[in-house]
């Protein structure tokens, strides 16, 4: 019942992002443009994880065919992928708004915006499909169980009888370089933001700026905590079991898979005017 609340919650939320933003005037920004694609993407992850867990909890088991995982694993990918380059993006648009103000609207143009989105969308499509293609060449002839609540990158490979080396190393050659770029870019940009809010005279100006910047590093902050401890941190050692591991990383999948995409409306809705003001009259227009 919790995960059905959190999944009903979560839809109701992202959607009301998307239909605010594409019904108010006030919203048509860049950044509730971007917002939009967060929540089209949050959307789409919780809907490829959750029914399969429900289906899991409430019966104890589940079948999926090999199509199925493997779509399911492409899927996930993608949206993750996504994700990290739609919050850089995002970092780069806060940056250019309160760093060059007065090239803001030159530089984030509508056109770009969408080629941004464009260009987003088709590198995540292009590094999981080299992925993916790297994992049908595998043998799958053991094990049939996957110890996880959905096919994702460890747990599949684990099944393998074959040699899964090469499929690990072209998973590091890209996914390294893609993730340290993109927190790299993110760090960089809001060292630069905070270092224009101190030199701003003006409390006023500070503590706008500042709330501009605070719901994207909230959610910047849970994304990649949880996705560093999840793939670039060891979780086993010797005093850890494999048992403790795998109960570890199945719960940082849920923070990712989960509660992210539940928390991403609400951070940035909470304490944002112009989502409250468009909501306000979305409701008497209804």
């Amino acid at each position: 019942m919790l995960f059905l609340i959190i999944y009903c919650a979560t839809l109701c939320g992202n959607f009301l992002i998307v239909i605010l933003v594409s019904c108010s005037k006030n919203l048509h920004s860049p950044m509730y443009f971007f917002l939009t694609q967060l929540s089209i993407s949050d959307i789409l992850l919780i809907s490829n994880i959750v029914p399969n867990l429900l289906v899991v909890i409430l019966y104890h088991t589940n079948t999926i065919s090999f199509t199925g995982c493997l779509f399911q694993f492409y899927l996930f990918g993608l949206l993750e992928i996504l994700e990290c380059l739609l919050l850089t993006v995002m970092s780069y648009d806060r940056y250019l708004a309160i760093c060059n103000p007065l090239h803001y609207n030159v530089i984030m143009s509508g056109w770009f915006c969408v080629k941004l989105i464009i260009m987003s969308w088709l590198l995540s499509f292009v590094v999981v499909i080299i992925q993916l293609s790297q994992i049908c060449q595998l043998h799958f002839c053991g094990p049939n169980i996957i110890d996880h609540f959905f096919c994702d990158f460890d747990p599949l490979l684990k099944l393998s009888c074959s040699s899964v080396f090469t499929v690990r190393l072209i998973a590091s050659i890209f996914g390294v370089p893609l993730f340290l770029g993109t927190f790299l870019v993110i760090a960089i940009s809001y060292s630069y933001i905070v270092y224009t809010i101190v030199r701003m005279n003006s409390v006023t100006g500070r503590r706008k700026a500042f709330s501009t910047c605070s719901s994207h590093f909230a959610v910047v902050s849970l994304f990649y905590g949880t996705f560093n401890a999840m793939y670039f941190v060891p979780t086993k050692g010797k005093s850890q079991s494999m048992g403790q591991s795998l109960i570890m990383s199945k719960v940082l999948s849920l923070i990712y898979t989960v509660v992210t995409p539940l928390l991403n409306p609400i951070i940035y809705t909470l304490r944002n005017k112009d989502f409250k003001k468009a909501f306000r009259k979305f409701k008497c227009i209804v």
